[in-house]
């Protein structure tokens, strides 16, 4: 599970994260990133930590199948999301294919797409 201050939760930041964020897509999901963005609701001078939410639409399964891709794309954040400059807010969508995507497929389109974000890659 993806620690209480990891969560991103609020309608704003979600429309930060991908009206201002950095998008890199793959096969079964897109990445948004808004890297370092400074948190106007957190008091104090300390860095906010990085955050990341997750949108998974009728058009990925039912039910049963969405919430499965929700819980191991929370899974796979929870060991990312240390990799992440502070402020940061990541919004992970996840597309049709990635009901029928197994863990390691999930995992793969996941780090391919930070690398690509954080610098790392080329398209």
């Amino acid at each position: 599970m993806l620690p209480t201050e990891n969560r991103l939760r609020r309608r704003e930041d979600f429309a930060t994260a991908v009206r201002r964020g950095r998008r890199a897509g793959r096969q079964h999901l897109v990445v948004h990133l808004r890297s370092g963005a400074t948190d106007p609701h957190a008091p104090g001078e300390s860095a906010p930590p990085s955050r990341a939410g997750f949108v998974v639409s009728k058009a990925v399964g039912g039910a049963v199948v969405r919430n499965k891709v929700k819980r191991r794309l929370r899974h796979l954040m929870r060991e990312r999301v240390d990799q992440l400059p502070p402020g940061s807010l990541v919004v992970v969508r996840a597309l049709p294919p990635a009901g029928d995507a197994d863990h390691a497929q999930l995992a793969q389109d996941l780090d391919a797409a930070l690398q690509r974000l954080l610098g790392g890659g080329a398209r």
